[in-house]
């Protein structure tokens, strides 16, 4: 198949181009601000994006509740207003509470699940194999796999990936450890009509020169036309209008990871006038001297 007809062929796939991994705001109370939710629903719609993922890494959905999960799931929906797919965090190391969550998220109208590897168990690759084969049978939606060894402790193997991508329901892998050889293996190791999402924003460009599909963005969140853009550029070929803009705002997703994530993209938000920069323990606000060299990254690129 030619390139012309391997980007239409990722272009109709219907989880494709640029996926905000969307920040959580809080009020003062710690409680969530339900109305900026639908604020900044409303700002990435406008901008372009072609997808939403709330209640991840970036999200903070460690530190929500299964109600407030299912509360923000609603929440991105109903201000999505039908524009673009939700993608809803349903991650967890405890099974049961996974296939409970992924049951009560049904009803919020989000087009399918984003379902991390358990973190701290440390599972094999047949814990794997039944953790999401117990997932996807508990639910009619799609399941986008999270592979994030970083936070979880677990590398998931392309080999391995392969294999989850027989289980019927299990379409596409957002793929964020950090190497575009993985990415790479990924690509060759999965069916094409299996999704692959890189869940790194500098590897955006290169990944979808390799074939992938796309982005679950953190930079999106302060950036969602640049990102939408870079994708579209991407996914039609046109490399030689996209690079310049993967360049122009490379040092912005460096920075969003001066500290660890959701901290220094909620500082640049609040700095940016789009939120207060409010986190649950044990997230902490970023230090004075992380948020002075944030500062001059945004003066730098005039944002």
């Amino acid at each position: 198949m030619n390139d012309a007809n391997n980007n239409a062929k990722r272009n109709q796939h219907w989880l494709h181009g640029c996926g905000t991994a969307l920040v959580t705001p809080f009020r003062p109370n710690g409680m969530i601000d339900e109305d900026l939710v639908g604020a900044l629903v409303t700002r990435q719609v406008d901008a372009g994006v072609h997808f939403l993922v709330p209640c991840g890494t970036t999200g903070e959905g460690t530190t929500l509740t299964h109600q407030e999960k299912v509360r923000v799931a609603e929440l991105v929906v109903e201000a999505a207003a039908g524009a673009v797919p939700v993608i809803a965090g349903c991650g967890g190391n405890n099974t049961s509470e996974v296939v409970a969550l992924a049951r009560s998220l049904e009803g919020t109208g989000a087009a399918g699940l984003l379902v991390v590897t358990p973190y701290y168990n440390k599972p094999t690759p047949d814990g794997l194999f039944l953790h999401y084969s117990a997932v996807a049978g508990a639910t009619s939606l799609p399941i986008v796999v999270y592979n994030v060894p970083s936070r979880t402790g677990v590398n998931l193997a392309p080999a391995t990936l392969a294999r989850l991508a027989s289980i019927p329901g299990v379409m596409a892998v957002k793929e964020a450890a950090g190497d575009i050889f993985q990415v790479a293996w990924v690509l060759q190791s999965v069916p094409s009509d299996f999704a692959v999402l890189t869940g790194d924003d500098a590897a955006t460009l290169p990944a979808i020169a390799l074939g992938a599909h796309g982005v679950i963005s953190v930079v999106s969140n302060q950036i969602p036309g640049p990102m939408a853009e870079l994708c579209d550029r991407c996914l039609t070929g046109d490399f030689a209008a996209a690079r310049p803009i993967h360049h122009r705002w490379l040092p912005l997703m460096d920075a969003n990871f001066i500290e660890t994530n959701p901290g220094p993209v909620k500082y640049a938000m609040a700095e940016m006038g789009l939120l207060e920069a409010r986190y649950r323990l044990p997230m902490t606000a970023v230090s004075a001297e992380n948020r002075r060299r944030l500062r001059d990254v945004m003066e730098s690129l005039e944002m």
